[in-house]
Formats: structure tokens, C-alpha cells, sequence
């Protein structure tokens, strides 16, 4: 799945809201706590049990899934939460955010600052929404949530503040995993920042999938679909439009070895943009036992060798 293209006036509506926020806080230093932003904010937290739903059954609001009625009665909300498998929910009539006491703290940290996205963004007043497992909601609501998530980013990384720490360094998975402990954030959702916003410029991407080598891979691989996630920074997405996320899975399979955590592996290979030209990027890979994150940068054009004359 890759990553939505969100508008440049949208994109400047969320900076704007996230940038009163944090000056609302007085510009805090990272890790950001998010108690403080639900107290400026004025949201309450809460957490929900799919063993106990007792909670669950008070939330007899107009919650909307997909944007369908879930909620005809209290016993009804329990459901969906089971059947959708729900992370979190934001309740705009309560200013309330719900997050699943099962999930670890550093997802609930995500869930949190996605949901307070909901409240924080004026567009998305009044609308009810359960998060489900895949982050997203059926395709009504994709430009939405990641309406929402672009604004957990912003909150999350304090605005430009990670920008300008990323930037000011070479590319690599070493300083994403640097970065992700300076925000207190998970890699993944700091690998996909450093993607979206840490680009310097240049076309940089970002990938989320199994263990790419053959031996490795779980029983539900997809072949056809092998990338949980596939984060394009702008300048990449503009020049190699081209490449799928079959196309960029291969190039990492061609690299990787079979370690069960670590280093998968890293090398320098060419990919062609939209005009057929080829230029060399860096790509490494690290698999933390769960996930493989692999991170790829441009470096420079392929110089082409001219035929030689008889």
C-alpha cells in the first residue's frame, strides 16, 4: 500500500493547526507528551478490553465504521470492536478517544496522537470513525485517515523539528532508529516520516514488508501484494512513477539474506525513472523479528557507457 498524496493546501491547513498546538505548548522538546496535548486540546482518554465491555456498552453514541451506523444498540459497538478488530475510536460528541488496553504502549502512543489527528483537524468535525487493524477504513475514508495520520506525524515529530534533525544527516536506517529513540516513537512510524518529510530533496523510499527472503517468508505471503507499506517521498514518487512495489520488493529480495533479526543486507543498485534513465540508489534492510524496514536513496545518475566504433 503506498502512502496517500495529500494536497499542498491540505497539507498547509494540518501544519497550520499542529503549529498552534505546539506553540500552545511552548515549543516542548522531544519526546512530546501527549497528556499535555489532550489537556490543551480538552480530549479525554480512555481505554476499552475486548474480554470486557463493559465500557463499550456505555458508548451508546452515533459511531460510524466505514461510514455506516454501527451503533442501534449498546451490545452492538462490542461487536464491531471484535469483528473489525478496532484499535482505536474517537467519539467527537464526548471529546473522547477510546485505544485498546491490549495493544502495546508504543502503538497506543500512534493510535492517541491518529485519534487526537480526528479532533485536531477542522474538516473532520462531527464525523464518527473506528480504526481498524489495516490503519484505514474501507476507500470513502482513505483520504481521511490519512488525513489523520499525516497530523499524528506533525504532533508526533514536532512539526519541522524532525525535518531539520533528519536532513542535517546522511540517510540510513541507523539514524532513523536514532530518531525513532529521540521522539520516542516506533521505527516504523519514524521510518515513515523520515521518508515523507526527511528527504532533503531527493527521491527516497520506504517499504514495510515480510522477511523478504524465500525461505523466510511466512505461510500468508502474497506475492502479488508483498509491501505492507510503500512511503514515497515526493521527489521519488514524481520521477519513478514507473516503479511498482513489486518492482522495489524484488530489488530488496536480490540483496537480502535469510538472518532471523538484524541486518538483512545493503547494496547499490540502479533503477530507471519515468524517462528510462537509470540512476544508482542506496538501499538497506533490517528486520526487527516482526517486519523488514528498508530504507532506499537516490545517489547519483548512472553514467551511460557510450558504444565504442569499429
Amino acid at each position: 500500500m503506498r502512502n496517500v498524496n495529500l494536497g499542498k493546501r491540505t497539507v498547509a491547513d494540518i501544519d497550520g493547526q499542529v503549529a498552534k498546538v505546539l506553540r500552545g505548548l511552548g515549543s516542548p522538546e522531544p519526546p512530546i507528551n501527549l497528556h499535555i496535548v489532550r489537556d490543551l486540546l480538552k480530549l479525554d482518554r480512555g481505554y476499552y478490553s475486548t474480554t470486557d465491555d463493559s465500557l463499550l456498552k456505555e458508548m451508546f453514541s452515533r459511531l460510524k465504521v466505514g461510514g455506516k451506523q454501527v451503533l442501534m444498540r449498546p451490545t452492538l459497538l462490542a461487536d464491531a470492536v471484535r469483528t473489525l478488530s478496532l484499535k482505536a475510536l474517537y467519539l467527537p460528541d464526548q471529546k473522547r478517544i477510546l485505544l485498546d488496553r491490549s495493544l502495546p504502549p508504543l502503538k497506543h502512543r500512534w493510535n492517541e496522537a491518529h485519534e487526537i489527528g480526528h479532533d485536531l483537524i477542522p474538516w473532520h468535525a462531527g464525523m464518527m470513525l473506528g480504526d481498524t487493524e489495516q490503519t484505514l477504513t474501507p476507500a470513502c475514508h482513505e483520504i481521511m485517515e490519512a488525513e489523520a495520520n499525516y497530523a499524528a506525524g506533525r504532533i508526533l515529530f514536532l512539526g519541522d523539528r524532525f525535518r531539520a534533525e533528519a536532513e542535517a544527516s546522511t540517510p540510513s536506517l541507523e539514524l532513523v532508529r536514532t530518531l525513532s529513540k529521540g521522539f520516542g516513537n516506533t521505527m516504523t512510524s519514524t521510518l515513515w516520516r523520515f521518508a515523507e518529510q526527511g528527504h532533503g530533496g531527493r527521491p527516497m523510499v520506504a517499504l514495510v514488508t515480510g522477511h523478504p527472503h524465500p525461505t523466510k517468508r511466512k505461510v500468508d505471503f502474497d506475492p502479488a501484494r508483498p509491501c505492507r507499506y510503500c512511503i514515497e517521498s515526493p521527489p521519488f514518487r514524481e520521477r519513478f512513477a514507473n516503479l511498482t512495489e513489486l518492482d522495489l520488493f524484488q530489488v530488496i529480495v536480490g540483496y537480502c539474506g535469510a538472518q532471523t533479526g538484524g541486518s538483512l543486507g545493503q547494496a547499490e543498485v540502479a533503477l530507471r525513472d519515468c524517462n528510462g534513465e537509470p540512476h544508482v540508489f542506496a538501499f538497506e534492510t533490517f528486520f526487527n523479528r516482526y517486519e523488514a524496514l528498508t530504507l532506499g536513496f537516490w545517489l547519483r545518475p548512472q553514467p551511460t557507457v557510450a558504444p565504442r566504433r569499429a
